[in-house]
């Protein structure tokens, strides 16, 4: 059994990514707000974090910043996770505004997150999202303690949790093989 303590990313900005024409994956460069920053040097400080044996951290710009902040405060190394990525809206990321990436958001909220028989659609499917969060989850599940800072949808794959506040800490132990994660609100 490990405990894992699930942090969602800072608050970020993405208006220079849409100045600069950086749609689909590239939105995925945002950047922390300084509210986001500030958020982070917070929760930075928790003493649960401690005694955290490693730090592992989705690639987005935004989740690496916070991994960052956290790992300066905690003096705990940071490990990046490709698979500890936020929720996919399109497959071949070639939506070009926040709009249709919210469009697609509400047909998979539509659809309660999967397919229907026979149908696909552009996005990632939450048993998709729940197997590749497993996945992560089952990799880091030796250690007594683990830091994860990522993304609150693919965080809620493992616990079923409602939204996570930017910077929030969510501790939940985890067994590898069992289909979630246990939690408790800090």
């Amino acid at each position: 059994m490990a405990l894992f303590y699930l942090i969602r990313h800072g608050e970020p900005v993405y208006e220079h990514m849409l100045e600069n024409g950086f749609y689909g994956f590239g939105r995925d460069f945002a950047p922390l707000s300084e509210k986001g920053r500030e958020q982070a040097e917070i929760t930075a400080r928790d003493i649960r974090l401690k005694d955290a044996e490693i730090i592992v951290c989705s690639p987005y710009t935004r989740a690496l910043q916070t991994a960052q902040i956290i790992s300066r405060e905690t003096a705990i190394s940071v490990e990046v996770d490709i698979d500890l990525h936020e929720w996919v809206p399109d497959w071949d990321n070639l939506y070009e505004t926040s709009e249709e990436s919210f469009a697609l958001a509400r047909e998979f909220n539509k659809f309660g997150g999967e397919y229907p028989p026979g149908e696909k659609f552009r996005w990632e499917s939450l048993s998709h999202m729940r197997q590749r969060m497993r996945r992560v989850a089952d990799k880091y599940s030796d250690y007594d303690k683990v830091i994860f800072v990522g993304h609150g949808m693919a965080f809620r794959c493992l616990t079923y949790i409602g939204k996570m506040r930017p910077a929030e800490i969510i501790e939940c132990t985890y067994h590898r093989g069992q289909p979630d994660c246990e939690y408790s609100f800090t």
